[in-house]
């Protein structure tokens, strides 16, 4: 009996400079064995919130993609709210951090924080 288990991709998208950003705290960290994982998850005052943490591990479900040696991992129940949002990384004087762009947001809150 063979295993024919395949992690299934997504739809999410990591642009170049949010990559570059990943890859400097997992080496500030000393780390190698984490990845960034997006999800979302009821809460804030649209709804739905995001959430971008790094994680060790590797659900059941789980869609991966990998972005030049940074991978991005998001769980099956947040695949469909996420499939085509880019996630960048500003850093300005008015806002710096993640950002996500998410086409599938009907609409958001003021802060940005949440979307419905």
């Amino acid at each position: 009996m063979t295993d024919t288990t395949q992690t299934a991709t997504h739809g999410v998208n990591l642009t170049e400079v949010a990559a570059d950003k990943v890859r400097s705290l997992l080496e500030s960290e000393g780390r190698d064995d984490l990845r960034l994982r997006v999800a979302v998850q009821p809460g804030g005052c649209s709804g739905l919130i995001y959430q971008l943490y790094f994680d060790e591990r590797l659900l059941d479900g789980d869609a991966l993609r990998d972005y030049d040696g940074v991978e991005v991992v998001v769980d099956k129940m947040s695949v469909p709210y996420l499939e085509g949002a880019t996630i960048d990384f500003a850093d300005t004087i008015e806002k710096q951090g993640f950002t996500i762009d998410n086409p599938n947001a009907g609409s958001a809150c003021a802060c940005g924080g949440s979307f419905s």
